[in-house]
């Protein structure tokens, strides 16, 4: 039995992390039967870092290693209509993402303007999540942004990053609902736990200013929650 293991959820979303979300989606998408456990200790994690899966005996971490675990454990054909092109327009996707991260991460835990709405949905949503924790954990998140790199940009510049990789998924989208034909491949997946976490949030950040300025993005993500949704 597949047992996804990620972060609790937040504004009626499964995961208020992109890449948990990207497995349960991905889990949805393929019709695989699992069970989801939300938490917030990564100690028993692989690399110590959430999302991850346990599968019988095994254990994997990282998006990416999880959906090629499960690809080859299961035969599961999501991407086997896939070109070589798009198979590398997927990797690069899934790179650009990578940076969007960090942006969206920004938007919650540093700046000012959307800190006190993040925590205090964070704290009515779960009363068992004390202020302190989410304090402590913001004080670290700086400590990740410098080391990373972005929190040495000014504000604006952090979010033209962001815009920039948003845009180039919505230029790709063009007026399809799945990126790469009439079925969702795993990138859907991944563009779908990224976007949600946007715009689905009642925050107003300028990342989701932006999503609801592009109808392409908005379509995708109505298209993936309706497919996620559906009943088996």
């Amino acid at each position: 039995m597949i047992t996804l293991f990620s972060y609790p959820g937040l504004f009626g979303l499964e995961d208020n992390n992109p890449y948990g979300l990207k497995i349960f989606a991905f889990l949805k998408l393929c019709g695989l039967p699992f069970e989801h456990r939300h938490i917030l200790d990564t100690g028993s994690a692989p690399r110590g870092q959430l999302p991850y899966v346990t599968d019988d005996e095994a254990s994997i971490g990282d998006s990416d290693a999880i959906i090629a675990y499960l690809k080859r454990k299961y035969g599961l054909d999501i991407d086997h209509a896939l070109t070589p092109i798009q198979h590398d327009l997927d990797f690069l996707i899934r790179r650009a993402l990578d940076d969007l991260y960090w942006v969206m991460s920004y938007s919650r835990w540093s700046d000012p303007r959307f800190w006190p709405v993040f925590k205090d949905a964070f704290l009515s949503t779960h009363p068992g999540i004390t202020a302190d924790s989410l304090d402590a954990a913001r004080q670290y998140n700086f400590e990740r942004y410098r080391y990373q790199g972005i929190g040495r940009f000014e504000t604006g510049e952090v979010y033209a990053r962001g815009i920039a990789d948003l845009t180039v998924i919505s230029n790709l989208l063009g007026d399809n609902e799945f990126l790469f034909g009439a079925q969702p491949a795993s990138i859907d997946a991944a563009v779908y736990g990224f976007v949600a976490n946007i715009f689905f949030y009642d925050i107003d950040t300028p990342l989701k200013q932006f999503v609801l300025t592009r109808l392409d993005l908005v379509r995708h993500c109505r298209a993936v929650r309706a497919v996620i949704d559906k009943p088996a």
